[in-house]
């Protein structure tokens, strides 16, 4: 039976690699995002992998706003199964301090990284109750400000807190059904998003400081690990970052 992972977010940067990786690993993957020109891009570069190894699953495209319940719906509800969702699609807002922090920005970014998160695991999860064999594995994609923030950052830091209670909620309800649940937190990664981390970003005490970066294809690496792991093990967090980064200790 082909195994088949949705991965959101998939037409750039980290999400574009734990695409590439898991089709690399025999799987059939759905990429969702915003952008059909990313997307088509992504699957492109699996289609030349394949060509190239002959033993690459198929990756498929679909353009979706995480954010739009009815959209997330109807998605799943073209989809026989699946065994491994990959919430990586978010998104963050410019710098500011908590007073400047406008409300638009505010549910723009709540709007993705956890609402988004959430429909799409609830349609998901409801997949895999249905599905035969039933069960499945869900991986969302957390952050090291998950446990602690940056400075003006509270609507990205506050999106990715909620997303271990996410995590560990879909863990618990999915005990009884084959259903895990996962949180990878990412420290620097190095794709366009983390590219200002290379010039100096803003640190607690008022300083500029440049921070490592890492290979994301680390991260997908992981990604395909716990993906091809039988549900009877549960992996409930992992973090995985730059060495030397200021994460211990920071703030």
């Amino acid at each position: 039976m082909t195994r088949v992972a949705v991965v959101t977010g998939g037409g750039s940067g980290l999400g574009r690699e734990m695409a590439l990786a898991l089709a690399r690993a025999g799987f059939q993957v759905w990429v969702t995002g915003r952008t059909e020109e990313k997307l088509k891009e992504t699957a492109a570069v699996a289609a030349a992998d394949a060509a190239a190894a002959n033993a690459v699953g198929e990756v498929r495209w679909g353009v979706l706003d995480v954010a739009d319940g009815a959209a997330v719906r109807g998605f799943f509800a073209g989809l026989e199964r699946v065994d491994v969702l990959v919430n990586n699609a978010g998104t963050g807002s410019p710098a500011a301090g908590v007073e400047d922090v406008t409300e638009e920005d505010w549910r723009r970014v709540v709007d993705t990284n956890l609402t988004g998160s959430f429909l799409c695991a609830q349609a998901a999860y409801a997949l895999m109750l249905r599905q035969q064999p039933k069960g499945g594995r869900i991986i969302n994609n957390g952050s090291i400000s998950a446990h602690v923030p940056r400075p003006q950052g509270i609507a990205y830091t506050a999106s990715k807190h909620a997303i271990t209670g996410l995590t560990k909620s879909l863990e618990l309800e999915g005990r009884a059904h084959g259903i895990t649940a996962c949180q990878i937190d990412i420290g620097n990664a190095a794709t366009a998003m983390t590219a200002r981390m290379e010039q100096g970003v803003l640190q607690p005490d008022g300083s500029i400081a440049v921070e490592p970066t890492f290979d994301p294809k680390i991260v997908a690496d992981f990604v395909v690990r716990i993906a091809e792991l039988p549900t009877s093990v549960a992996v409930p967090s992992l973090t995985v970052m730059a060495a030397g980064m200021p994460y211990v200790g920071r703030g």
